[in-house]
C-alpha cells in the first residue's frame, strides 16, 4: 500500500500533537493519574478481593451465627435496645462504614508517602501538564472507586444474609464512600505533609482508628457509653456515618436536624480534607 493511500485511509490513526496532548493533560489529568492509580493496586489485588468479599462474610457471619444469637436471646428484648430490629441488622450498616473508613486510612498513609519519599510515583506524572491538584484529585478518585466497590460488596452480602431490611439500605454504598473520604481526606493531607514516616502511620492505627472503631457506636448504641467517654463518637466520622447508615437501612429514628447534622459534618471534613490535600500536594512539590 502506497503512502498516499495510506494517508487517505479514515481509521487511521494518528498522534496527537504536543499542543494537543497537553490540553487533554490539563483537563483531563485527574482522570488519568486515578487511572494509573487504579492500575498500580494489581499488585495487590488478591489482598483486596480477600479483605473486600472475607472481611464482611465473617464479621456477618459471626454476628449472625454466634454474637447476635445470644443478644437476641438475652433478657431485657434486644430489639427494644437497637431500634426495632436484631443485632445483625443494627451491626451490620456499622461494619460496612467501618470497613470503608479503615480501608481509607490504609490508601491515605503509605501509598501518599510512597508517592512522595520512596518511589517517588507523584513526580514523573508532574513533569508532565499535570499539577500536583489533579494527582491529589486522582488519588482521591482511585480510592474512591475502590470503596465503591468495596461497599457494593458488603451491602450484597448484607442482603444475603438478611442484615439490610430497608427499602433505602442501598444508600450505604454512597455513605461508605462518604464517610471514608471524610476520614481519609484530612489523613491524606497529613500524610502529604509529613517529611519521614517515623512510625506515625502505626500510632494513627493504634490511637486513632482503632479506638474510633470501637468507641463509635459500632457495637453498641452510644448512649450506652460512660458520658465523660461519649464526645469521643460525636467528633468520630465513623459515629455520623454509623448513624446515617442505620436510618437508610432499618429506619433508626433520629430527628431530621441530627440527621442534617451527621451529613454536613462527613461533607464539612471531606471537603476540608481534600481542599488542605490539594493545598499540601502543591506546596510538596513546589508549585
Amino acid at each position: 500500500m502506497t503512502d498516499a493511500a495510506q494517508t487517505a485511509r479514515p481509521d487511521r490513526l494518528a498522534a496527537h500533537t504536543p499542543e494537543v496532548s497537553a490540553a487533554k493533560a490539563r483537563r483531563w489529568g485527574s482522570f488519568y493519574f486515578a487511572e494509573h492509580m487504579l492500575r498500580s493496586m494489581r499488585a495487590y489485588l488478591l489482598t483486596i478481593v480477600v479483605t473486600s468479599v472475607g472481611n464482611p462474610l465473617l464479621y456477618l457471619f459471626s454476628m449472625g451465627v454466634g454474637l447476635a444469637s445470644i443478644v437476641d436471646r438475652s433478657s431485657g428484648g434486644a430489639a427494644a435496645a437497637f431500634g426495632g430490629v436484631g443485632y445483625l441488622a443494627f451491626a451490620a450498616p456499622a461494619l460496612l462504614i467501618s470497613s470503608a473508613v479503615m480501608t481509607s486510612a490504609n490508601e491515605m498513609m503509605f501509598p501518599v508517602m510512597d508517592g512522595f519519599k520512596w518511589r517517588r510515583i507523584y513526580y514523573g506524572p508532574h513533569v508532565t501538564p499535570l499539577v500536583p491538584g489533579q494527582l491529589a484529585a486522582g488519588h482521591i478518585m482511585a480510592v474512591g472507586a475502590r470503596l465503591f466497590v468495596q461497599s457494593l460488596v458488603f451491602f450484597l452480602i448484607m442482603l444475603a444474609f438478611g442484615a439490610a431490611p430497608g427499602p433505602w439500605s442501598w444508600a450505604l454504598v454512597p455513605l461508605g464512600i462518604l464517610t471514608g473520604m471524610a476520614f481519609g481526606a484530612p489523613l491524606m493531607a497529613y500524610s502529604a505533609h509529613i517529611e519521614k514516616e517515623n512510625f506515625q502511620f502505626s500510632m494513627i492505627q493504634r490511637f486513632i482508628v482503632m479506638p474510633l472503631f470501637l468507641f463509635s457506636g459500632t457495637f453498641y448504641p452510644l448512649e450506652t457509653m460512660p458520658a465523660g467517654m461519649q464526645w469521643i463518637g460525636w467528633i468520630s466520622p465513623i459515629w455520623h456515618g454509623n448513624q446515617l447508615g442505620r436510618a437508610v437501612s432499618y429506619g433508626l429514628a433520629e430527628p431530621g436536624w441530627l440527621i442534617a447534622l451527621h451529613v454536613l459534618y462527613l461533607v464539612a471534613l471531606g471537603a476540608a480534607g481534600i481542599w488542605w490535600a490539594r493545598r499540601n500536594y502543591a506546596k510538596r512539590m513546589g508549585a
